[in-house]
């Protein structure tokens, strides 16, 4: 919102300090302490009188639509300085007589509540200079006189406003309504639109004339030949107005502040004051009585404020003196109320103010005006413990740090993603979380996996020379049958271990991260299975299922395969190097299982070694394999590692030859040779009878 210092101060004398007039510099920092920071003062030329000016550009945040005016922020500054604001010109109810000139039907009050007209016969032509001025310092475009007063009062007052051409209109008729479907309109822009039920519409007997509160119709544009106008000022549901605008990817000044809430009480204000305007600068002159359409006048909201409440809040005793007259300056009016304690005040809270609701709203503004940095520095009083923190925390620490030990970064992606994307990883639709209004198609559904953005991610860091690239993400994925669920994926491509001159350099393979998944589990107790398994965007031979057991139950935590590279060229990957990702359901992860965990004495006897090198299916999984032997071997085995695989001469085809070490220790005696004979023995037997193994 900008702001001519000089404009500003018609409303709102700005005292004398003791050093001689407020700066505009102090100005500035006075309106920043109150909560509206002034991002740039730019120079203006001086007034007529030789007095300095400016342009202040505040921020105003979203919460106070009374403030994107100059009349809202005088209010603030005669706060500031306890003096009394002026309100602006208005024309006479005495100007307007005859019968109403105009008819007006709402036919949807919750979209539209109020609806305020006025016929003008005008003159158009230009703007006087300084009217044009104020507009160009506010960064609005000069048009001619009756669309400048119009947006001069949007400024002036806050609330919107919008003129017909009376001659190009069906009749002196207008109907707030909802489009039909497929109605279209052409906008002031020079756009085409076509319109939905959801759309809300200003129409006259025969079209819209207007997207109710975002932009109006150049079939109605004001022109040179215009002689009577329609004057409009209303006030908009700010849902609808919101929804209307991003669905249509319009927005205007008048979108900006009517989504964020108006005055319902404004619209005859604005009214009366743009036909005053019209009246002053010689652009026109009032035609009949102004019609307000209002039929269901809300109550206003009262709320009680305690003295007692205050100090408890903020922390610090603030006098009761100092409550009604701040709140006054502010337009609050404020009623004692019976009280044998401390002062109790009942607040009615003026129309404008639609961030008011609350006892904790009216102490804010005390807490603005008193002073945020008059405001002690104290800790709340603790009348209890803190909760302990979630198992979740705990939980994705110890994945962190796991991860992280394996030579992996974390990423924070997007939670909103393309449907392309989405369906790339889950090609389920059905199961798609789809946003109702997404601000861009970038971003129109929830992520149902982790998946897509970590591989951007990838791709991000690929194209600007990182080559060896180990990424994880831990967060939620969104989908209709699951809901919200925290997961982890994984992604990793390039070198599988740092180069080195005494070694070639190998590159990541699906054993990599496989390895990884496996140092996961085990670091939450459990134990790592891999079974074989098809996915839509992994490569069939290189996908397993995920499992991991704990004790004797197999828990599903999710996919671990190859990236389908014709998928990965089509995400934007450069270059050919195999991309493996997994993605695992945290739910299964936790740490109970660490307190039942028991120190266990330093061995006191010697292990024993074994080596078996078998002939056996190429095809089998080696879990299985491991599987088999550990039941075979019996207890004494404390140890299974696959040491050597080898293809090729002396193996027959279809065939590979597996080596596995075996280690065996018992606890309480050093094993013979006998011992250690017969138990690799009956793991020989036992791989001979399941799967034809052959020993080597």
């Amino acid at each position: 919102m900008r702001i001519l210092v000089s404009w500003l101060k018609e409303f709102v004398a700005v005292p004398h300090g003791p050093g001689g007039p407020v700066s505009i510099g102090a100005l500035a920092e006075a309106l920043t302490m109150r909560g509206f920071e002034v991002g740039a003062i730019e120079p203006w030329p001086a007034t007529k009188d030789g007095t300095e000016d400016a342009v202040l550009d505040l921020e105003i945040t979203t919460n106070r639509p009374d403030c994107l005016s100059v009349l809202g922020i005088a209010r603030e500054v005669g706060t500031v300085y306890n003096t009394e604001i002026s309100m602006p010109e208005l024309a006479s109810s005495d100007d307007f007589h005859g019968e109403a000139p105009l008819s007006i039907t709402i036919d949807d009050p919750d979209w539209c509540p109020r609806y305020v007209g006025a016929l003008a016969d005008v003159e158009v032509g230009t703007s006087p200079q300084w009217l044009k001025t104020r507009l160009e310092a506010a960064d609005v475009r000069p048009v001619n006189n009756v669309v400048d007063v119009t947006n001069y009062v949007m400024l002036e007052i806050g609330h919107p406003m919008h003129a017909f051409d009376h001659a190009r209109l069906a009749g002196p008729e207008i109907r707030v309504r909802r489009a039909a479907h497929g109605e279209r309109i052409r906008t002031l822009d020079g756009v085409e639109r076509t319109l939905t039920p959801e759309t809300l519409t200003i129409a006259d007997a025969e079209r819209p004339q207007a997207v109710a509160g975002v932009m109006g119709s150049a079939t109605s544009e004001i022109n040179d030949g215009t002689r009577t106008v329609v004057l409009e000022a209303a006030y908009f549901n700010p849902i609808s107005v919101r929804r209307t605008s991003k669905r249509l990817s319009l927005t205007t000044d008048a979108s900006y502040r009517f989504e964020r809430g108006t005055d319902v009480s404004a619209p005859v204000t604005a009214i009366a004051r743009a036909l005053q305007l019209l009246t002053a600068i010689g652009a026109g002159q009032t035609r009949g009585p102004v019609v307000d359409c209002y039929p269901a006048p809300p109550d206003p909201i009262v709320v009680q404020l305690r003295h007692r409440r205050i100090g408890k809040l903020l922390g610090q005793n603030i006098e009761a003196s100092f409550v009604r007259p701040t709140l006054a300056r502010l337009g609050f009016t404020t009623e004692p109320e019976a009280s044998t304690t401390d002062p109790v005040w009942r607040v009615t809270v003026p129309s404008f103010r639609v961030d008011v609701h609350r006892e904790e709203d009216l102490i804010e503004e005390l807490a603005r005006h008193h002073g945020y940095d008059s405001l002690p520095a104290t800790f709340p009083e603790l009348t209890r413990p803190a909760p302990a923190p979630g198992t979740w925390r705990a939980r994705d620490a110890a994945v962190r740090q796991l991860l992280t030990g394996c030579g992996f970064f974390e990423a924070i992606t997007h939670g909103f993603i393309e449907i392309d994307a989405a369906l790339a990883f889950h090609a389920d639709q059905t199961d798609i979380v789809a946003l109702s209004n997404p601000l861009s198609e970038k971003g129109a559904v929830l992520r149902p996996s982790l998946l897509p953005g970590l591989f951007d991610s990838l791709v991000h860091n690929r194209r600007r020379e990182r080559q060896d690239i180990r990424l994880f993400e831990i967060g939620s994925r969104f989908r209709q049958r699951d809901g919200e669920s925290p997961a982890l994926a994984l992604v990793m491509t390039g070198a599988a271990v740092p180069p080195h001159w005494s070694e070639n350099n190998r590159r990541t393979d699906f054993f990599d991260v496989t390895g990884v998944i496996t140092r996961l589990c085990a670091g939450f107790g459990g134990t790592a299975t891999f079974s074989s398994d098809t996915a839509d965007a992994l490569v069939p031979g290189r996908t397993a299922r995920i499992g991991m057991m704990l004790g004797s139950k197999t828990h599903a935590l999710g996919l671990v395969g190859q990236l389908d590279p014709t998928l990965a060229t089509r995400r934007g990957l450069p270059g050919g190097d195999d991309v493996y990702v997994a993605e695992i359901d945290l739910r299964t992860l936790s740490l109970e299982v660490h307190k039942g965990f028991r120190a266990a004495p330093i061995p006191r006897h010697p292990s024993v070694t074994r080596d078996l090198s078998i002939e056996i299916d190429d095809a089998l999984p080696a879990a299985q394999v491991r599987d088999t032997i550990r039941q075979a071997a019996g207890q004494s085995l404390i140890s299974i590692r696959e040491v050597a695989r080898y293809q090729g001469a002396g193996v027959a085809a279809g065939a590979v030859s597996l080596s596995v070490r075996l280690t065996f220790r018992a606890t309480e005696h050093t094993l013979t040779d006998v011992e250690v004979r017969t138990s690799t023995d009956r793991v020989v037997s036992a791989l001979e009878r399941a799967y034809h193994a052959k020993l080597r």
